[in-house]
């Protein structure tokens, strides 16, 4: 029933401006109504439906020359600058912003777990953080949060450096974006 009802505000809306009946473009003007078969998937151009792609691959921007995605946080300036820390926690967040819908109480879960992993005893931290890092990457792909893909890469430096200034940075990092999240 709410389907109908959208449908009949849809027909009884007038068109837009420089726009047929429909919302679309006019018949012709778009860029499959002026070629022929244009309402056909395959057209009449050889090749059918686009399923020959040639031989591009899946890496188009990166053949270009365009980077892949933001530049990598450098472990060791995070370790020795706190306005390099405090600049890259303003552009993960804003980049949070943009690209991704993930909630504050997913981040702040993700930091309470960061935190336990600081606190835990030397022993096993390192231990931690590789499970923190599968926790991160669990999290990233089950909501889409590309934007901390980052600092998953980040995650993994920690670790392997092992090194408790890098820990405590990490945390403060993460800290950091919590707090511009709000």
């Amino acid at each position: 029933m709410a389907e109908e009802q959208q449908e009949q505000r849809k027909e009884n809306r007038p068109p837009r401006e420089g726009r047929g009946a429909q919302g679309g473009p006019p018949r012709g003007a778009g860029p499959r109504g002026d070629r022929p078969g244009g309402d056909r998937p395959g057209g009449d151009r050889p090749g059918g439906d686009r399923g020959d792609r040639g031989d591009r691959g899946d890496r188009r921007g990166f053949e270009r020359g365009r980077p892949e995605g933001p530049p990598e946080i450098e472990l060791e300036k995070l370790i020795g600058d706190s306005l390099y820390l405090d600049n890259q926690a303003h552009a993960i967040v804003s980049r949070m912003r943009d690209m991704d819908s993930g909630t504050k109480s997913q981040l702040r879960r993700l930091y309470s777990a960061v935190r336990r992993a600081v606190r835990a005893p030397e022993s096993e931290r390192q231990h931690e953080f590789v499970m923190l890092r599968a926790r991160f990457a669990y999290t990233i792909a089950r909501h889409g949060l590309r934007s901390l893909d980052q600092i998953e890469k980040l995650l993994l430096q920690v670790t392997r450096r092992n090194d408790s200034r890098g820990y405590e940075r990490f945390k403060d990092l993460f800290e950091a974006i919590v707090a511009y999240n709000e």
